[in-house]
């Protein structure tokens, strides 16, 4: 019997799966911390929507910094120390903002709420890649990315009904109580995660690899770019869906709305088909590109106006699923990248740098198409995103066929 299919290899993968898939979730909650809370905040501080919304600006900026930074970190004390002190951040970000009493301690919140996102990814792909069995890395993927889409679902509706009934400082306190959850769970998983650490450190003592030479690599600035790409046009849809079916088709706040939560569950289905197909081939780069395309196609034809209004959260629907679908191949082309020259000892600084592409294009999107909503240019934001996830195909197929030795 292979030693990935026995029952106590199968309990260990899903053990690693659901601990880090949780983790992952809370890092994604703590994007929200701040937005949900935005009513109450802009009341209490006297601010704007530019000026409370600075805030959150500030948190990816921190983040994206972070990020890179962090991947070599784990790479040097391993994944798991790196982990509980993230989650430690945000526990001190919900902290200080039931306490905030200034427009700064917002910005003091943003920036502990970013430093502590951003060591999730490089040590969570860390810890993925080494613990669980290569043959279930794409259902492993695939719960990551889920997790992630669950924990932006939730906070919302955590951190509005709290506000509501009892004020926006014991929400923030309530928030600071999850992050402690994660932290506890973390902590107690310590068997495996201790032995993943110590490979850690073992492999950034041993690698031949000179700590930069990841930055040499054509295909880690195609993965980079990629992951800017695609964020950057999921950004655009996050923070302007609803006022842009609003204007282009006339739809009340509700169903304009309902158009971005149909795109988050379209996504989150499309994540879990995009975790089985995966693990069945091999393929990574031509089904993101078939995703992709599919999903540019219906930005475009939604931009077009030619769709009933009853139509369009179904269509929105449709484009998050085939962004999804695309999710867990494009951690594998990373592993592929990062792999294929490096080894273990790169995964850190490889998927850090690579994943700030994310926090890159969270912080552009606002500002640029936001430049668009106000020149009333709401079909262009839409063609925007079309045409950026067209890029975004040329950068997955150029990893594959890039030199990486």
């Amino acid at each position: 019997m292979n030693s990935t299919t026995t029952p106590s290899a199968l309990r260990g993968d899903v053990r690693v799966i659901s601990v880090i898939g949780f983790a992952h979730g809370t890092s994604h909650f703590f994007h929200l911390l701040l937005p949900p809370l935005f009513p109450w905040l802009m009341a209490e501080f006297n601010l704007s929507f530019t000026g409370v919304g600075a805030a959150v600006t500030f948190f990816f900026v921190i983040s994206g910094i972070g990020q890179f930074l962090s991947g070599f970190v784990v790479d040097r004390v391993g994944p798991r120390r790196v982990l509980l002190a993230g989650i430690v951040c945000f526990v001190l970000a919900g902290l200080l903002l039931s306490v905030a009493n200034g427009y700064a301690m917002l910005f003091a919140v943003g920036a502990l709420a970013g430093l502590g996102n951003s060591v999730f990814h490089p040590a969570d792909f860390t810890l993925l890649n080494r613990k669980v069995s290569p043959n279930r890395l794409g259902y492993a993927f695939s719960a990551h990315n889920l997790s992630g889409n669950i924990g932006w679902a939730l906070a919302p509706l955590f951190f509005t009904s709290i506000a509501a009934t009892a004020g926006w400082r014991t929400a923030a306190l309530c928030g600071a109580v999850v992050a402690v959850l994660a932290l506890a769970v973390v902590w107690l998983w310590c068997d495996d995660a201790a032995l993943a650490e110590e490979e850690g450190v073992k492999a950034s003592r041993g690698g031949a690899a000179g700590t930069f030479n990841f930055l040499g690599v054509g295909a880690v600035w195609m993965c980079f770019m990629f992951f800017l790409l695609v964020t950057t046009a999921f950004g655009a849809l996050q923070n302007f869906a609803t006022p842009l079916m609003q204007n282009v088709y006339g739809l009340t706040v509700a169903a304009a709305a309902a158009t971005l939560t149909a795109f988050l569950i379209g996504g989150g289905v499309g994540i879990f088909a995009g975790g089985v197909l995966v693990s069945r081939s091999g393929a990574h780069d031509r089904l993101i590109a078939w995703a992709l395309a599919a999903a540019a196609a219906v930005a475009v034809v939604i931009a077009l106006n030619v769709l009933p209004a009853w139509s369009i959260s179904l269509a929105m629907g449709v484009m998050g699923f085939c962004v999804g679908l695309a999710g867990p191949s494009r951690d594998l082309l990373v592993r592929q990248a990062a792999t294929a020259r490096f080894g273990q000892q790169a995964f850190g600084r490889v998927y850090g740098f690579v994943y700030s592409g994310l926090d890159l294009g969270q912080a552009i999107a606002p500002l640029a198409f936001g430049l668009l909503m106000d020149a009333s240019l709401f079909t262009a934001v839409l063609m925007g995103v079309a045409l950026l996830q067209g890029a975004a195909i040329l950068t997955a197929l150029g990893v594959s066929r890039m030199p990486t030795r």
